[in-house]
Parts: C-alpha cells; structure tokens; sequence
C-alpha cells in the first residue's frame, strides 16, 4: 500500500490537471456509470464542527474509495485549517487498498477545480473581472482555476478576516497568478463589477443581492452546505439559470435552494440541469451574453476519488510515496 502526504501530492497535481480530471468524472457521473452512495454526517456542535464520510465508485475510471473529511470552523486558533480530509482509495476488482493519502490538499483542488470547470461552460468568453468572498484555504484554488480558463485581468477579493489576513492572502496570491488583485471593503462595488462572483465562505446569510448582479454575471456556490445557510439571496436565484453539481446532494443540503423554496418563490422543477448534463451536450450552457447563471457545488465524493485515482497512477509511475504494510 502507498502512503501519499501533502508534499507528495503537491509534486504531481496541478489546478489544470484537476480541472480535466473533473472533466471526465462529471460526464461518467451524468452518463450513469457511477455508484454514489449519499454521504453520511456526524455533528459535534460544542466544537462547532462535522465530520463526512463520502463514498464512491466510478466504474470506467475503476476509482473505488471513500474519502473521510472534517470540517471545524474553529481550527484557526488551533493553527489547522478548517478542512482536513483523508482518502483511501481500492482495487476495484478485489477491494484491496491501494493508497491512503492526505485529502485536504485534494479536497482544496478538486473544490476549486469544479468551479473553473463551470466557469469554462456557463461564464461569458470575454470575462476579466472576478470577485472571490472568502481568503481561506479554499479561495487560492478557486482563484487558480478562474485564471485557467478565463483572461482574467482583475481580482476583487472581499473578506471578513482581519487586514493582516487579507493582506498575507493577496501577497501569497501575486505569487501565484498575474493580474490585478484589489482588497475591497465594499462588497455591491465589488460586485456590481464582477464578471464571476466565487462564493467560499461559512455564511448563514447572503453574502450578495440581486439587485447588484449585472447582466451577463456567473455566480459558483461553494461555502454554504446545509439547509438552513445560504450565500446567495432569493432575488439572485429568481433571475438566475441554476446548475447544480447533483440534484439529490442539494435537495438535501443546498440552502441557497431550500430556502427560497421554503419561501414558496422558487421551485426545483426551474433547476436547469446538472454540470455533468452541460458536459455531454444534454442540455445547453450558456445561451446568450446576458443570462445570468450560477453553479452550486455542494461537493461530490467523485471529485475526491478520480482525482485520487489520478495521483495514485503518478505516483506510481513517477516512484513518489512510501510503500507500508498493514
């Protein structure tokens, strides 16, 4: 069995190689070739934390595994990161482990890779502008994966945490990509000029208004995850072409839906369809310059495990990781 850390994997996955990963995994989920139990929870709220197990099988990729992961909204004080997740993958024929390997480093790309694998089908082709709510461990990828597949030539980034946290976040950022970086302190400027809004923060309570969403905007959901959070507000889901990554997933924990249904202003019959369903011509993407949509990533253990799968065939390959017995 090989023991893959976060060291190990940094020196094989990349955003781009995670978003085509993503690519394939989503159109075999849309094609039916995937077995996706739904996952389960265990709360501790006197910790104001949870606790995931997520299992899964794709059957033409043969990635078989289940991916542990927590999420502890406290862990800054404790000098951890919010998210911190462990995968095992299996032989697909003999349910022999493979590899257990570090799955906060995964959870973080494969989270950030969807969004710019929605944004490469819903967002406009001459987007340049993007708004990124969120400077935790989260928002780098999801800034990476908007500057593979669009021209973007300016980042709003708007954040609750302290001034000296946004400040390290910009300066780790300009490093990483080339374009403007602003720190904004007014949240409908940063918007009203946005091409692309990316929601990744821990809101119960929107974080954005319809009324500042221009013609034409693309909007990825990917902090709230429970039926009573939302980050986007009625008004917006109203207005909006609505994809999700599954239909199941969010009817159970998508707020950001739940609610305005609650409301009796929205309903799931106006879903337009799934990502996977846009990536094997289902049904269309964007349509025309003005529409405005917006991509809910509730998360998938698909994700987690083809982009495993992945890393475990480099490692392989490349003689990275530390071979144990059990």
């Amino acid at each position: 069995m090989l023991l893959l850390s976060k060291q190990h994997i940094q020196k094989i996955l990349t955003i781009k190689d995670t978003i085509t990963i993503l690519e394939s995994a989503f159109a075999e989920f849309a094609n039916g070739n995937v077995d996706l139990p739904e996952r389960a929870y265990i709360h501790s709220k006197e910790n104001n934390g949870m606790t995931l197990i997520m299992p899964g099988y794709l059957k033409e990729s043969h990635a078989l595994g289940t991916k542990i992961v927590s999420v502890y909204n406290e862990n800054k004080k404790y000098n951890l990161p919010s998210v911190i997740g462990t995968i095992i993958l299996q032989n697909d024929k003999t349910g022999e482990p493979l590899a257990i390997m570090d799955g906060t480093l995964i959870t973080a790309f494969r989270t950030g890779a969807v969004a710019g694998l929605a944004v490469k089908y819903l967002a406009r082709q001459n987007a340049e502008v993007h708004t990124l709510f969120g400077t935790g461990g989260m928002a780098t990828p999801h800034a990476l994966a908007m500057n593979e597949v669009r021209n973007i030539k300016k980042l709003n980034v708007v954040s609750a945490s302290s001034k000296e946290s946004k400040i390290d976040f910009v300066n780790l950022l300009k490093e990483k990509i080339n374009c403007e970086i602003v720190i904004c302190e007014n949240a409908e400027e940063a918007i009203k000029e946005a091409d692309i809004i990316t929601l990744i923060t821990s809101a119960k309570e929107p974080v954005i208004n319809g009324d500042w969403i221009k013609p034409g905007t693309h909007i990825h959901s990917a902090g709230a995850h429970a039926p009573d959070m939302r980050e986007i507000d009625t008004a917006t889901i109203i207005k909006s072409k609505c994809v999700c990554d599954s239909l199941p997933a969010c009817q159970k924990e998508a707020g950001d839906f739940i609610i305005p249904i609650e409301e009796k202003k929205w309903s799931w019959n106006k879903m337009h369809g799934t990502l996977g369903q846009i990536i094997t011509k289902e049904i269309p993407a964007r349509e025309n310059e003005t529409e405005i949509t917006i991509f809910k990533s509730v998360g998938l253990a698909i994700q987690d495990l083809s982009t495993a799968n992945y890393v475990y065939k480099k490692a392989v390959e490349l003689g990275i990781g530390t071979e144990f017995y059990l």
